[in-house]
């Protein structure tokens, strides 16, 4: 992954976008399901809360392994 130039006003603005539409796209795509499996079920928004909160929580742990680690360099320095 290229790292962005420090003199660069707009160097982060396609990590932060990267950033966004993960943590969006598992939000909608998780509550989609939900509200598919409560649509299907009979009940009311129970498993479309239950999407929402599972596509937040895998969002954010995918943003963590993609640009919250650290990354080491080969040698193990």
């Amino acid at each position: 992954m290229a790292r962005p130039q420090r003199g660069d006003a707009w160097s982060g603005m396609g990590i932060g976008w990267a950033i966004t539409s993960t943590l969006l796209g598992g939000i909608l795509a998780w509550g989609l399901i939900g509200y598919l499996v409560d649509w299907m079920v009979g009940t009311e928004r129970v498993f479309t809360v239950v999407g929402f909160l599972l596509g937040a929580v895998g969002g954010i742990y995918l943003v963590y392994l993609r640009y919250g680690k650290e990354r080491r360099d080969d040698d193990g320095a």
